[in-house]
C-alpha cells in the first residue's frame, strides 16, 4: 500500500500491474466501502492494465468517528482530482462504482482534460426535471432509510445500522446472508455513512449529462432494483458517445457477483 498527499489527507491506494503502453485504470470505490471491494478484479484486469486503486478521505484504512465536514461528494471529487494529477501519468481511464460512480462522473465534467475513458457502473444520485417528468424536488427518497442507518450506527448498533442500509439497496433479510468477510469491510467502514447522509448531492441534470465529452460505458446488473437502472438509463441516453453493458443475473454488486463478464465488457471497452 502506498500514499499521495492530496489535499491536506494522505489518500492511500494500491498500483497492480504494469503499464503495458495503456493509460492506467483508477478505480473510485462506492458507499461503505474502500480500495479492497476491487479484489475479485485486479486479476483479469491487471494482465491488460495498470490498475491504481485508492480509498477515499475517511475510509478504511482510517478510522473515523463521523465528526467533521470534511465528508462530501465535493470534497471527495476534489481529492480524486488532485489524486489524479499528483499522479503524473497523463490522462487516465476513471472507473468508479455506485457513489464512485457519482464522484467519476462530477470530475469528467470538471476536468475532462485528466481522462482518457470513462467507466461508471451504477452510478449513484438522483435526476432533475430536465430528466425525470416526476421530480418533485427535495431530499432522496432513500435519504429517510439511510439516515436511520446512520442513526443506529451512531448509537453503536453497527449490524442494525448496517442491515438497514444493505437491506434498502438489496431487499429485506439480504444482510445475513452476506458472507462474513463482506460483513467485515462493510463494518470497517460503517462511520462514514454518518458524513454520507449529509452529501447534499446535487441531482444529475441534462446539461450535466450532455457535458460528458469522453468515450463513456455505463455498467447495469439486469436484476438490480429502484431508483439506480432509472439514473443510468437516463444518463446513458444523453452522454453523447456512450455504450451500455448489462451483467446478466447480477444486482448492484455486479463485479463481485459476476467478475469474469464484468471484466470482459470492461476490458473490450478499454481496447476500443
Amino acid at each position: 500500500m502506498q500514499s499521495l498527499h492530496v489535499n491536506g489527507y494522505d489518500m492511500p491506494y494500491l498500483d497492480v500491474g504494469e503499464d503495458r503502453d495503456r493509460p492506467p485504470l483508477v478505480c473510485v470505490h462506492g458507499s461503505l466501502s474502500d480500495f479492497r471491494v476491487w479484489g475479485c478484479v485486479l486479476g483479469p484486469l491487471t494482465q491488460r492494465h495498470r490498475m491504481i486503486v485508492p480509498s477515499l478521505r475517511h475510509f478504511f484504512p482510517a478510522k473515523w468517528n463521523g465528526v467533521g465536514d470534511t465528508y462530501s461528494i465535493a470534497q471527495h471529487v476534489s481529492d480524486v482530482i488532485a489524486f489524479i494529477e499528483k499522479l503524473e501519468l497523463g490522462p487516465v481511464d476513471l472507473m468508479g462504482h455506485s457513489r464512485g460512480g457519482h464522484i467519476c462522473f462530477r470530475v469528467a465534467q470538471q476536468r475532462p482534460d485528466l481522462l482518457r475513458r470513462l467507466v461508471l457502473a451504477e452510478p449513484g444520485g438522483e435526476l432533475d426535471a430536465s430528466l425525470d417528468p416526476d421530480y418533485a424536488g427535495g431530499p432522496s427518497p432513500l435519504l429517510a432509510r439511510f439516515t436511520a442507518s446512520a442513526g443506529k450506527i451512531a448509537a453503536g448498533d453497527i449490524d442494525g445500522g448496517l442491515a438497514v442500509f444493505v437491506d434498502t439497496l438489496e431487499g429485506a433479510g439480504t444482510w445475513p446472508r452476506l458472507p462474513a468477510m463482506v460483513k467485515q469491510n462493510l463494518r470497517d467502514n460503517a462511520y462514514t455513512l454518518i458524513g454520507q447522509v449529509r452529501d447534499n448531492r446535487p441531482p444529475f441534470s441534462k446539461a450535466d449529462a450532455e457535458s460528458i465529452k469522453m468515450p463513456t460505458l455505463f455498467v447495469l446488473g439486469a436484476r438490480t432494483k429502484g431508483l439506480l437502472p432509472k439514473v443510468l438509463h437516463a444518463l446513458a441516453a444523453h452522454v453523447p458517445y456512450s455504450k451500455t453493458a448489462i451483467i446478466p443475473n447480477a444486482t448492484h454488486p455486479m463485479f463481485e457477483q459476476a467478475p469474469q463478464k464484468y471484466c470482459e465488457v470492461v476490458l473490450d471497452f478499454l481496447a476500443g
